[in-house]
């Protein structure tokens, strides 16, 4: 898709843009995406084998090729402030169940749609609300998912003592799934089904506190047990997490019913902020008490977001990511891709200079190549600090 693409003198550039940017004197706005592997999953150019999630989900050697196609594709064709051309030193890997391994853990079947990506199916039914209380926190290790996910780690390492490359790069750090949480909000959603569990919020208050509990201390036993087997250190100085269903609930519910839960991790978890979040959809409205209260200083925001108001509510000092929605980037022409860069890059949310412009949010398979390219030069021209 890139032809005579310079990749050494991108990777220079980009070297210089992120290093000024962190140095807080940003050159220009850089850009990115939010790629996964289902960009490349659908697409025969990058998945010539048509490998489905769940032959991915279930073969760890399959895992592994499938990611290593996925990257390669990825370094070799989609422009962005990234490192590009091979890498020059090997490939970093990681065990990959996209949103599912959390609710999979807790004991949620999988669900492999046809060209959809896996998700689950909720477990929690009115007459069995109780069900994990009853049996307690599972085993971060042996409980559902978790079996495969260090299993499907220690056959890539096993892979990687063999000598295994690719494209003549070895493998370098192996990474399992489940290190960071979807949230305690998102997770009950995923257990209970969402309308059930906004409906206990309202009508079953002490249950829904009572669930939101039990993934919380759930969630902080398995990534203080993943630290300790990895050699980590029980906290650092930023740490960042995500709960996209929060944009589902005011300002009201969030701050007496889930903030506590979000407070606890952060505690566990950070020594201090900065840190960060990622949420999708528009869940702007508690951005301003989520930095006051959990030290949240860089927001990945979804779609759909007014950047005037977000960067008025956080202030200057407050890194912002987003850009242009994916639906957007569907259907739109490229001069339009082009006229809405612009539009956000002059809406004040570069203010203090802590922007970064990607998609809103998670790059789909069928956008047009056309897109991206007319995104990532657009911001590069129009970005430029003076």
């Amino acid at each position: 898709m890139l032809t005579n693409f310079d990749y050494a003198a991108h990777n220079a550039e980009v070297k210089e843009v992120w290093a000024a940017y962190r140095a807080g004197k940003p050159i220009r706005t850089p850009v990115i995406w939010g790629i996964n592997t289902r960009y490349t999953m659908f697409n025969d150019a990058a998945n010539p084998r048509r490998i489905t999630f769940e032959q991915y989900f279930n073969d760890p050697s399959v895992m592994l090729e499938r990611q290593l196609e996925h990257q390669e594709y990825i370094r070799l064709n989609i422009p962005q402030d990234a490192e590009m051309g091979l890498p020059a030193e090997g490939w970093n890997i990681g065990v990959d169940f996209q949103n599912t391994y959390e609710a999979a853990w807790f004991g949620c079947e999988i669900d492999y749609s046809a060209e959809q990506v896996p998700d689950t199916r909720p477990m929690l039914g009115d007459d069995n609300k109780r069900l994990l209380f009853d049996r307690g926190i599972p085993d971060p290790f042996e409980g559902g998912l978790m079996r495969r996910n260090w299993s499907f780690r220690e056959h890539i390492l096993k892979a990687r003592e063999d000598g295994f490359t690719w494209r003549g790069k070895p493998l370098l750090s192996v990474s399992p799934s489940a290190m960071g949480t979807d949230g305690p909000l998102t997770v009950a959603c995923n257990l209970r089904g969402a309308s059930a569990f906004l409906t206990d919020m309202i009508e079953d208050p002490d249950y829904a506190r009572e669930l939101l509990d039990y993934i919380t201390e759930a969630t902080i036993v398995r990534i203080q047990a993943y630290r300790k087997v990895l050699g980590m250190p029980d906290k650092t100085q930023s740490w960042g997490f995500a709960d996209d269903s929060i944009q589902l609930i005011s300002c009201a519910m969030y701050e007496d019913m889930v903030f506590p839960y979000h407070k606890r991790l952060v505690d566990a978890f950070s020594t201090g902020g900065p840190n960060g979040v990622h949420l999708c959809g528009n869940s702007s409205r508690h951005f301003a008490f989520m930095k006051q209260n959990l030290a949240i200083h860089s927001f990945d925001t979804g779609f759909p977001i007014d950047f005037t108001a977000v960067r008025e509510s956080v202030g200057p000092d407050v890194e912002i990511l987003g850009g242009p929605s994916v639906p957007f980037l569907q259907r739109a022409a490229p001069d339009q891709v082009r006229a809405e860069v612009r539009r956000i890059l002059d809406s004040g949310v570069r203010t203090g200079g802590k922007f970064v412009l990607r998609e809103g949010n998670n790059l789909a398979p069928d956008i047009p190549f056309d897109n991206l390219v007319a995104m990532y030069d657009e911001g590069k021209a129009y970005g430029r600090y003076q």
